[in-house]
Order: C-alpha cells, then sequence, then structure tokens
C-alpha cells in the first residue's frame, strides 16, 4: 500500500464538496511530476486531503477507488485522473505551519516540493500526520 497527499483549493472544491458528491475524479493536473504521481497510485491507496491557498491544512482521508485513466476534460494523452473516494474527516486538522514545526516531517514531499499538487507520503509520515490529527 502507498500514501499520497492530494491539494484543492477550498473555494473552488473543498473536503465538504467532496463528502457531498462521495467520489471525485482527480482531473486537471497539468504538472508532469504530479502525474506521474497519480499513475504510481493504485486502488485502496490512502489519500491525505489537503486545502491549499486558505487553510492550508490537512482535513480529511480518501481512498483511491480507480486507477488512473485518461483525462476526460482534455484531448491530450499525457494527461491522466484518478478517482478517490472520502472515508473521514480527520478529528483536527493538522495546518502546514504544525508538519513544518515537527522534526520528523522535515523530508514530506509537502514541505520539500510544496508546489505540487499530488505528492507522495511515506508510512512513517503518514502515521505522524495521523497521530497529530487526534
Amino acid at each position: 500500500m502507498n500514501y499520497w497527499l492530494v491539494k484543492s483549493e477550498p473555494f473552488k472544491y473543498s473536503w465538504d464538496d467532496f463528502v457531498k458528491e462521495g467520489k471525485s475524479v482527480w482531473d486537471g493536473v497539468r504538472n508532469y511530476q504530479a502525474r506521474n504521481n497519480m499513475k504510481a497510485m493504485k486502488k485502496g491507496d490512502w489519500v491525505f486531503f489537503y486545502h491549499s491557498n486558505e487553510g492550508m491544512e490537512v482535513v480529511g482521508l480518501a481512498e483511491v477507488l480507480t486507477e488512473f485513466y485518461q483525462d476526460p476534460t482534455t484531448e491530450d494523452p499525457r494527461w491522466v485522473v484518478v478517482e478517490l473516494i472520502p472515508k473521514q474527516k480527520l478529528e483536527k486538522t493538522v495546518s502546514l505551519k504544525t508538519m513544518k514545526a515537527d522534526d520528523r516531517l522535515q523530508s514530506l514531499a509537502l514541505i520539500k516540493q510544496s508546489r505540487l499538487s499530488v505528492t507522495p507520503v511515506l508510512k512513517a509520515e503518514f502515521d505522524i500526520i495521523l497521530s497529530l490529527a487526534q
């Protein structure tokens, strides 16, 4: 199993929007590294849902429902999507400030590659972030 983090600006698509829909096609990614991360996602992988720009915090936990396929919003074959389903809202959100202050998370891709919208999360990092959410 792998672990991931996806970012969304809450004024465009929030955790609450995601929960209302019950699942989401994660589309519109136009960065090669983020796309490659999506191609590596497997059904059943866990995904942190992160509110970017506004809030800047991990707010929920999702699961990969469907592995990558052609992005239906473009005819360009280079771009793909995955389908995600919401699993649970975190008891307590985990802010970027909190993660940056934690020495154990200094290698977290969200911190090292802050512009990427889809990043991998190591199992140890995943567990630490979950513990910070309690």
